[in-house]
């Protein structure tokens, strides 16, 4: 059984285009090829753990995967993330590997489906990237987004300003010229594609604050207690579309919109089945739309996968 630590993982990650492996386990997903069982989970008073496994038919390997969220480790000098993937041979239940990426893969496949999700939603026409955030997705994000979107103008929110100060010194070292905004709403008066990457349990978002035109990735919340976008703002958009609607009516911004009763339950569509070309998208340059993402085990198998793959044919 090999056991691969997170510098192999980031040179065989350098190798990938992950948004092709993003887009094919999406549709998979959405096509019925995969079994997904309910999240586990494990809310505790410094952080949360998610157990996220299944598999998709045809691959070679199943996955489980077990991925951390501490937001209090900065200040401890630790990372918020961590985590593993434990990989099994699919045809003989075999264990493969333990992919000791501390987190890093999870964060990796979350900016890339967010990046899948905004090229398939955003306007034409994005002159400026607005995030809410300034932790390891307000980075990954834009570096996903970076070979989509011309525009390296970015508008910025965060609760800390020293922290936001930080991740203006370090985008600007990857290209991009952020501007510090003083609210989410300044954010999004500003931008064209929003990315909202916060563990906030309160909007800070409102309908209110959403140009027409708007696309809206919601990363943050992951959990049923999590809310980065009033229910309003789902409620607002012409097309809303969650990466796995089972989980999303649990947890996420659609499911917080349902509990209030400002959407229906057929109101959203699934990624897969809008890239699949089984679902209708963005048609005209003024509409809102916004894009949920929980977070679906598919998304861990295509980039183990894929891991795998290089580490074993090098």
């Amino acid at each position: 059984m090999l056991i691969v630590e997170r510098p192999r993982i980031e040179q065989a990650l350098a190798e990938l285009d992950l948004l092709p492996l993003m887009e094919t386990a999406f549709i998979d997903y959405s096509a019925g090829r995969a079994i997904v069982p309910p999240v586990g989970e494990l809310l505790l008073d410094q952080g949360e753990v998610h157990i996220k496994y299944g598999a998709i038919a045809g691959e070679a390997f199943y996955v489980i995967k077990i991925a951390s969220g501490f937001y209090g480790n900065p200040a401890l000098g630790l990372p918020s993330s961590n985590g593993l993937m434990l990989v099994f041979r699919q045809e003989t239940g075999e264990p493969e590997a333990v992919l000791l990426d501390e987190g890093h893969l999870t964060d990796v496949r979350t900016a890339a489906a967010g990046a899948v999700a905004a090229r398939a939603l955003a306007p034409p026409d994005v002159e400026r990237i607005g995030v809410l955030g300034t932790g390891v997705q307000a980075r990954l994000q834009l570096r996903q987004l970076a070979s989509l979107f011309e525009t390296r103008e970015v508008v910025a929110w965060g609760r800390d300003r020293q922290h936001l100060e930080t991740y203006r010194t370090d985008m600007a070292e990857a290209g991009y010229d952020v501007l510090a905004a003083e609210s989410p709403t300044a954010v999004a008066a500003a931008s064209q594609l929003i990315v909202t990457t916060t563990p906030s349990s309160t909007p800070l978002l409102q309908a209110e604050d959403v140009r027409p035109g708007t696309h809206i990735t919601a990363i943050g919340s992951d959990t049923a207690e999590k809310q980065e976008l009033a229910a309003d703002v789902l409620a607002l958009a012409d097309v809303l579309v969650g990466d796995s609607l089972e989980q999303c009516r649990t947890r996420g911004e659609i499911s917080r919109a349902l509990a209030a009763g400002a959407i229906m339950a057929d109101t959203a569509v699934e990624l897969g089945s809008l890239l699949a070309g089984e679902a209708t998208g963005r048609t005209e340059a003024d509409q809102v739309t916004v894009f949920d993402s929980t977070g679906v085990a598919v998304q861990d198998i295509a980039i183990a996968t894929a891991v795998m793959d290089a580490v074993t044919t090098a």
